[in-house]
């Protein structure tokens, strides 16, 4: 394993929860004016209600289906009776299906954020490679369905289960267990882990008030303009 490997899928994971988790806290305490999501509703509206709906669907499901499936312990899917090849087609259709709602989400915004005159003269730099920086991490582990399908064993699966429990459990060892993983697992890792790193610099904190606000959900729609 060589020291590249190691630092990335190793230490790298805890760099980035650090930056996240501090980053946070320090634009809370020092630029509270500038939590917020930057609405662009005033500016134009076109598709944005459907593409916001499209994607934030696709990215729940994604980040819940990603949590539940890599952390919890694999005693449990055998307690329940879950083969690794069952739990690994379950992961491959419900993937599919929320990252492609994601997919065709983020496309409609970025094709109204980058077409719109209006819109594409405010959005900041920060936003627009925020924007990239999903779409490829998206492209990324849409494509690793493919490469999921050489490996129905549900081995790899176990394997980045493995990974991502020795990361949250503070075990020096974690990075050895995917060093065999196919490069697209190996690059969306990476994709995924770094929008940890840029989170706290971007309109992404929003979605800590979302978390924050225990009536977030039942909330009527926020007014950006009157009728």
């Amino acid at each position: 394993m060589n020291y590249l490997h190691q630092f990335i899928y190793g230490i790298y994971p805890y760099i980035a929860l650090a930056i996240f988790l501090f980053g946070s806290l320090a634009r809370f305490e020092r630029e509270q004016y500038t939590w917020k999501s930057d609405s662009s509703q005033m500016l134009h509206e076109g598709n944005l209600r459907v593409g916001n709906i499209l994607f934030h669907i696709g990215i729940i499901g994604l980040f819940f289906g990603h949590m539940v499936g890599l952390l919890t312990p694999v005693i449990v899917w055998d307690t329940l009776g879950v083969t690794h090849t069952l739990k690994q087609m379950i992961a491959m259709v419900m993937g599919g299906i929320f990252g492609t709602l994601c997919m065709l989400g983020l496309l409609i915004l970025m094709h109204r954020r980058f077409t719109n005159a209006r819109i594409a003269a405010v959005t900041k730099t920060g936003d627009k490679i925020l924007l990239l920086w999903i779409f490829l991490t998206l492209g990324l582990g849409l494509s690793t369905i493919f490469e999921s399908a050489n490996h129905t064993d549900g081995h790899m699966m176990v394997l980045l289960m493995t990974w991502a429990q020795h990361i949250i459990t503070f075990r020096g060892d974690a990075a050895e267990f995917i060093i065999a993983a196919p490069l697209l697992f190996k690059l969306h890792l990476f994709m995924g882990l770094s929008l940890f790193v840029i989170f706290p610099f971007t309109r992404l904190v929003h979605v800590w008030s979302g978390f924050a606000s225990v009536g977030y959900i039942s909330r009527a729609w926020q007014l950006v303009r009157p009728r």
